[in-house]
């Protein structure tokens, strides 16, 4: 089962920086070797039999938390493995989609008349994935800091191998958060359940991917927003309407929508009371997004910074083209207050975003 798949990821590898992709990187070379001894253990019989129902045995296959700074290479190092990975019933999603699909099904089974929706919710995701891989681990939210430790130690308890991307050490995941010691069970379960390998610092590999089409414009001016009237002209090649969007009875509107293509304000999105779901709905129903006036962000504005977050990690997720103007360049949007630093990963990926290639 596993010569060939492992064979196959260093040589996806090897190829990327023979071709110059990549660069040697004694980081990434640490995570790949660990992700090859991972699907290693995943072709052993024990691992099999879990796999198959026959037994319980979360020991059998440690997880893998990778962690490091923006830009460092763990999702792309994941989703080679996942890609090259022989295990057949499989699953990779953004981390704050898995939690919002978590939430769906556990309301679903209350209104079932379950008491406890963790269970039968933890049963149903090991029996669709023997392999889990989620990009960018981050709690913010309470409700999943309440829930995340125990959904974990079940679906792990289930057999189910779990793979997972961080910019944050285990010991800082949900750093001041409200009710911590509710959530330190959760670190607890990395510790013991998982391998946790960080990448070292190095280059950001996101910012050698730029072009020279401009798609960010600084600053938000009057100018800026001529050349963004020129790009949505050429994007909608038509007349504009409102597109509304329903998201868990609640609707969504984009006011200028055309041929998959929404251009908003920034206060239209992330000035309003929406959340991971509504990000995710505008991400699969748009091609490309165009957002004028991002402003400076800081405690000020937390909450709109911290929408604004989300909205970047649905998009970039789902490989939306973004044309924006802001106040300044993606690294000094946000420089100080609570926030700031997970707010490296954001800047990094506007930067990303950038890209000619990106969403090709």
């Amino acid at each position: 089962m596993n010569s060939e798949s492992t064979c196959g990821l260093l040589q996806t590898y090897e190829d990327k920086i023979a071709v110059g992709d990549l660069r040697e990187d004694s980081g990434q070379r640490k995570a790949l070797g660990m992700l090859l001894g991972l699907e290693v253990k995943l072709a052993l019989p024990e691992a099999r039999g879990a796999f198959f129902g026959f037994k319980k045995n979360a020991a059998a296959v440690p997880g893998l938390y990778l962690w490091g700074g923006v830009g460092r290479g763990k999702s792309m190092l994941m989703d080679m493995f996942f890609a090259q990975s022989a295990v057949r019933k499989k699953i990779r999603k953004h981390f704050l989609e898995f939690m919002q699909y978590i939430h769906k099904q556990m309301n679903l089974a209350r209104k079932e008349g379950v008491n406890d929706a963790v269970l039968p919710v933890a049963n149903k995701v090991s029996a669709e994935a023997k392999l889990l891989c989620l990009d960018e681990c981050q709690i913010d939210d309470i409700a999943d800091a309440m829930i995340v430790g125990r959904l974990f130690k079940l679906v792990m308890e289930n057999g189910t191998v779990v793979v997972t991307t961080s910019n944050r050490p285990p010991n800082d995941l949900y750093k001041d958060g409200i009710n911590r010691h509710l959530f330190l069970p959760f670190i607890e379960l990395i510790h013991a359940g998982f391998n946790v390998c960080e990448i070292a610092a190095g280059c950001d590999y996101r910012q050698d991917r730029l072009s020279d089409e401009t798609k960010y414009f600084v600053p938000a001016n009057p100018t800026a927003a001529e050349r963004i009237d020129e790009i949505w002209e050429r994007l909608t090649d038509g007349p504009c309407h409102e597109h509304t969007l329903t998201v868990n009875g609640r609707s969504v509107t984009l006011h200028q929508y055309c041929n998959g293509v929404a251009r908003v304000d920034f206060w239209d999105l992330c000035g309003q009371p929406y959340g991971p779901a509504d990000f995710l709905a505008i991400s699969k129903a748009v091609r490309a997004l165009i957002m004028e006036n991002i402003p400076f962000l800081s405690r000020s504005n937390y909450n709109e910074a911290r929408r604004f977050v989300m909205l970047i990690d649905a998009l970039y997720e789902a490989k939306v083209r973004l044309i924006s103007s802001a106040a300044a360049q993606p690294e000094m949007l946000y420089v100080e207050g609570a926030g700031s630093f997970e707010f490296a990963r954001t800047a990094s990926r506007l930067r990303e975003m950038q890209s000619g290639d990106w969403s090709d």
